[in-house]
């Protein structure tokens, strides 16, 4: 192959083979790989390449689809297809699904030695929703004009939309999207379960200023700004599904007992919640606010701690003092980067009896597994929740014990 082959604004033919890490497909033309947007397996497109840098591998995006999937439906944008944030608003919402498992099994197959096919389950409404109405925080940027709205795919332009079909309906008809905002560079919306609603105009706080959360049978209080799942169900499934995991491994309330990466205290309140007030937990958080929002959270659990640390530091003065106590539990939810090197070698030195690891990037926790499987942990159970439908995004939680 040719390696100063340049393609740049040429209209190509392709057939797509699969779906990528990213919300983007693969196809290959003369011996290269096309990265195409906006199409599906199996489709025949003519795509015009937008970058090519010479080598193996171009982007593109489709100017004809040709020979259309089944799986293909009218876009959620209606007449605003480049809005971003949506990059699966093209596919039968079954189909995305089906994509994000061919994803997570690729990545647990390359990057950690897995063979394993998991089912990516629905949220719960949203199938009769057809995946739209679930976000409970969303950003708006503002142009030059004071226009509001999501910025175009690959750009800082912002597209003027009439909907946003993602939000709950609370934030839709707020209608921040639909006024003009001169001098204001962004705006971020958040509802909470309680029926609470708050935004921010530049990082100054409008609407309520107490936002409480409640899932997984407790009442959270927020500090503005503070983490939150985005899906409207996401916080309750996810309590859920941690609780369930420690349940199967005989968690030990009084254990050495561990929530990383633990943000206002869901997990610690939901373990509470089922295991009893004189829980043994300490939770682990890198942002001052959310660490004294566990705190306060978490005030009745009589064995619960709130430090606020960034957890690679916490767990260096941790494993200063050796192992971990027998039957202890620590659950990690580190963000979309992954837990990383550092932090997974201080765990193996730690050697917790059961880790609970919570992802939202399967790529990230393929190559966090890989380490921990390699060390003799085994995996009891892998779980995967789509609570981003319509974008590549989902979640996946693994049970590990030794």
């Amino acid at each position: 192959m040719n390696k100063t082959t340049n393609w740049l604004d040429q209209v190509i033919q392709v057939q797509i083979e699969k779906v990528a890490h990213g919300g983007i497909f693969v196809a290959r033309h003369e011996g290269r790989v096309v990265f195409v947007s906006h199409v599906l397996p199996g489709e025949i497109a003519k795509v015009r390449v937008f970058e090519d840098k010479g080598g193996s591998f171009c982007r593109a995006e489709p100017v004809e689809i040709v020979q259309a999937s089944p799986d293909r439906v009218p876009h959620i944008w209606k007449n605003a297809e480049l809005a971003g944030g949506a990059e699966f608003g093209h596919i039968k919402l079954a189909r995305q699904r089906e994509l994000k498992a061919d994803v997570l099994q690729e990545g647990l197959a390359r990057f950690a030695g897995i063979d394993m096919r998991v089912e990516v389950q629905s949220a719960p409404g949203d199938n009769e929703a057809n995946g739209l109405g679930y976000r409970t925080r969303v950003q708006l940027h503002v142009d030059e004009n004071g226009d509001a709205g999501p910025y175009r795919e690959r750009s800082h332009d912002v597209v003027r939309v009439k909907k946003l079909p993602l939000a709950v309906a609370d934030i839709e008809e707020l209608g921040l999207h639909t006024k003009n905002w001169q001098d204001v560079k962004k705006i971020e919306i958040a509802y909470s379960s309680t029926g609470q609603i708050q935004w921010t105009v530049d990082k100054k706080l409008k609407g309520e200023e107490k936002f409480i959360e409640r899932a997984g049978g407790r009442t959270f209080r927020l500090s503005a700004g503070a983490f939150w799942q985005v899906h409207k169900e996401a916080a309750n499934l996810l309590a859920a599904e941690v609780v369930a995991m420690a349940k199967a491994q005989n968690f030990d309330s009084q254990g050495q007992n561990y929530d990383l990466y633990g943000g206002v205290g869901l997990f610690s309140g939901a373990l509470a919640s089922a295991f009893g007030l004189h829980l043994k937990i300490t939770t682990v958080e890198a942002a001052k606010n959310a660490a004294e929002d566990a705190r306060r959270n978490l005030v009745d659990i009589k064995g619960a701690k709130s430090v606020a640390l960034p957890t690679e530091r916490f767990l260096d003065e941790l494993a200063s003092h050796g192992k971990l106590k027998a039957k202890s539990t620590v659950i990690i939810d580190p963000p979309r980067a992954g837990a990383g090197k550092h932090v997974i070698e201080r765990l193996l030195e730690l050697s917790p009896s059961h880790l609970i690891y919570v992802a939202c990037d399967p790529i990230a926790l393929s190559r966090d597994l890989k380490p921990l499987t390699e060390a003799g942990y085994k995996i009891a159970k892998i779980a995967s929740y789509d609570l981003f439908p319509h974008t590549h995004h989902f979640e996946t939680i693994v049970s590990l014990v030794k």
